[in-house]
This record gives C-alpha cells, sequence and structure tokens, in this order.
C-alpha cells in the first residue's frame, strides 16, 4: 500500500560519512517526532524547511518517458546529508521528513499508469497541504514532473488561493487533459484553478508544438521566455517580479545542459546559470521542487553527478531563503 515513510534519526545516520574535525549537515538536520503527519506536529519542530522524496516515475513513464527518475532520491539525499555543516548552512534549519513508497500499478499500460499517477496525486497534495499551512517551506526531490500538480494542490489549499508557479523548463509541460502524467500537471493546475499565473523560464523552441505554443501566446495567465532567445541576448528584465506573493519554484533537470535524465540535453543552462538564478532571486517562494533527474536510466545511462547536483540546488535555496529573511 502507498504511503509516506516517516524518517527517525537512525534512517539519517547511516548515510553519514563521519570524518574528525567535520561536522555534517545530517548531524545537525531535525526529523519528525510523531507516527502521523498534522499541522500542530510541524509546527512544534522550529525548522523552516521540511524535505521529502517522492522517488516514482510512473508519470514519466505515463507520458511515454524513459525510466529512472525514481533513482535520484536517495543519492540526492546522501549528498546533502554530508554537505558540512559551517556558518553558511547549519542543518537545523532543515527537517527530513521522508519520501513516499509507491508501488507499482498492476496495470502497467498507458490508461493504468495514468491513473496511478492520480492516486499519487491524492498522496502527496495532502501531505503538502499540511507542511505549508504549519508555516514550512517544501523542499520535494522528484521523481517526474507528474508531482507539481500535488504540491501546486496542496500549496494552494494551504494559501487558500491560487499560487504563481515559476518552472524552469525545456518544456511547458502544457498537455492535453487526457489522464495524468508528466507532461499536464500544469494543465491541470491551471483548469482546476490552484494555479493562478505561470511563468515558464527557459523553454526549447524545439520541443514544444504548436498547441502549446498557442495556449502561451493567447493565455495571459501564461508567461514564457525561451531558451533560444536568451541565447540572442533576452535578459528577462522584470520577469520574476510579476510573481505573486505566493510563488512556488519548480526545477526541471532536463533543462540543464549534460543533466542524466529522460529528456536529457546537450544544450540548456549551466549548472551554475541555475545556481545564480536561485542565490540571486530576490522572490522568498513558498516551495522548490527539483525533478526528472536520475543517477541511474532504464536504457543503462548513469551519472553519479545528478546527486550532488540536486544537493548544490537544495543548499542554495535554503541559503538563499534565510538570507531574505
Amino acid at each position: 500500500m502507498d504511503n509516506l515513510k516517516i524518517y527517525s534519526q537512525s534512517d539519517i545516520n547511516h548515510l553519514i560519512i563521519h570524518r574528525n574535525g567535520e561536522i555534517k549537515l545530517g548531524e545537525r538536520v531535525k526529523t519528525y517526532q510523531y507516527e502521523a503527519i498534522s499541522i500542530e506536529g510541524l509546527k512544534a519542530n522550529h525548522s523552516k524547511f521540511v524535505l521529502l522524496g517522492i522517488p516514482e516515475d510512473i508519470g514519466v513513464r505515463a507520458n511515454a518517458g524513459i525510466a529512472g527518475a525514481a533513482s535520484a532520491w536517495k543519492p540526492a539525499l546522501a549528498a546533502f546529508l554530508n554537505i558540512q555543516s559551517n556558518r553558511f548552512l547549519n542543518g537545523a534549519e532543515i527537517l527530513v521528513l521522508g519520501h513516499f513508497e509507491i508501488n507499482e500499478p498492476e496495470d502497467s499500460s498507458i490508461k493504468g499508469l495514468r491513473n496511478k499517477v492520480a492516486e499519487i496525486d491524492e498522496l502527496v497534495y495532502p501531505v503538502i497541504e499540511k507542511i505549508v499551512s504549519a508555516g514550512k517551506i517544501p523542499v520535494v526531490i522528484g521523481g517526474g514532473h507528474n508531482n507539481a500538480y500535488g504540491i501546486i494542490k496542496g500549496t494552494s489549499l494551504a494559501y487558500k488561493t491560487p499560487i504563481d508557479v515559476l518552472n524552469i523548463d525545456a518544456h511547458a509541460d502544457l498537455r492535453e487533459l487526457e489522464g495524468r502524467h508528466s507532461g499536464n500537471g500544469f494543465s491541470y493546475a491551471l483548469t482546476e484553478n490552484y494555479l493562478n499565473h505561470y511563468f515558464m523560464y527557459g523553454l526549447h523552441q524545439n520541443y514544444n508544438n504548436e498547441a502549446i505554443l498557442s495556449q502561451v501566446e493567447n493565455n495571459a495567465r501564461l508567461k514564457a521566455i525561451f531558451f533560444d532567445d536568451i541565447l540572442m541576448g533576452d535578459d528577462a528584465g522584470g520577469f520574476f517580479d510579476e510573481l505573486g506573493k505566493a510563488a512556488g519554484l519548480e526545477i526541471d533537470l532536463d533543462c540543464i545542459q549534460n543533466v542524466l535524465s529522460s529528456a536529457e540535453t546537450p544544450s540548456g543552462f549551466a549548472v551554475n546559470d541555475v545556481r545564480k538564478l536561485i542565490l540571486t532571486n530576490a522572490k522568498k517562494f513558498s516551495y522548490l521542487h527539483i525533478c526528472e533527474g536520475a543517477t541511474r536510466m532504464l536504457d543503462g545511462r548513469v551519472s553519479k553527478l545528478t546527486s550532488k547536483l540536486i544537493a548544490y540546488l537544495v543548499s542554495d535555496f535554503v541559503k538563499a531563503h534565510v538570507a531574505k529573511v
């Protein structure tokens, strides 16, 4: 049965590499002390950020993609926990909540996979709603981009209003409402009025179909800057300033060049471009969702660097947010 596995300190400890004279984040992070997730239980912990994993790639496969995104969570968590605890980031700012354990569907057809994604949505959004309602900031490591829907829904319900989202991505993920998958999380969030304004940064002209381009052009709630235009000097002046108060940040790792993912690309943002965007953006985001990255793909591709990249992005996000308080 699908469930949320809540971590104890012992779950954290075995991932830490100890060295004399060093203190790692894993020795400073907090864990949840109750059996069931509740707003009161979350409020009892003073950490501002709640780290959560969704290790699945059912949504990617439901969108005819290559499996592998389920592999990112545990290595990324280990990489993050082994960052040094120091004056720049202590670790006590972070509650490591756990991860969702999601069983494979009995029906592996496209329809069966899409039905399963809808079940994952129902698992994810109530937990996100509780985290945000407790005054905390979810930091979610996926998993497929299908989980954007559950995160947006949970955040919107907690704020009691539709939210804005900034998605750094090569793909708009605005495909048809044809059953849930990784390519239509934002379509469903818009239709069901959990998503207010949707900002897309870094879309690739080559990989968004004409129907999606028409949506972006004709819907005032959709705003996009294409990577191709950035290459030609578009500095996106004022683009991020338009985001509303309750705004989420989505980072699809397939927008970064040479990062292992179902839609791996040789042309995209450099890692430091995305790090700089996080560190210098004046916005205090309501959540961070990092998705689509992998350490091992079903087709045999492997990368040890994806986990460390995710650890950098998470630590950048926390440090940037703390600096803005």
